[in-house]
């Protein structure tokens, strides 16, 4: 695979202190999607047999599309804290470099470096 970095342009290595920020934060991103599966899955709100079907029908999809994405930002939030405890935090699953502290600060859970995420999303 090509290195997309050139001469001179350093990788941002994480410090002991953005380490415990990042899994802090991940810990409480791990909270919140639990806290939201568990609300999604509890009973429908009462009034709803009040409601037309089809918005019934349409408070179902919508709720059902927004479990998925909870439990796919779960499963990277999880996935992140696994590597942290193995030591592969902050390095790209594709080109293996550093991914930026300014990235992991916005997204915790990146998998990708910048670059990398664009060439992913490019191929969709």
């Amino acid at each position: 695979m090509v290195n997309h970095r050139t001469i001179g342009d350093s990788a941002t290595h994480l410090s002991a202190a953005d380490l415990v920020a990042l899994r802090e934060n991940l810990h409480e991103q791990r909270l919140f999607r639990r806290e939201q599966l568990r609300r999604l899955a509890g009973p429908a709100g009462s009034g709803a047999g009040d409601r037309p079907r089809e918005q019934t029908a349409a408070r179902l999809e919508v709720c059902v599309k927004l479990a998925a994405s909870a439990r796919m930002v779960l499963a990277d939030v999880e996935a992140a804290l696994q590597r942290m405890d193995a030591g592969t935090y902050g390095t790209c699953h594709l080109c293996r470099c550093s991914v930026d502290r300014e990235r992991l600060t916005i997204v915790p859970q990146a998998r990708y470096c910048a670059r990398c995420q664009q060439v992913k999303e490019a191929v969709r």
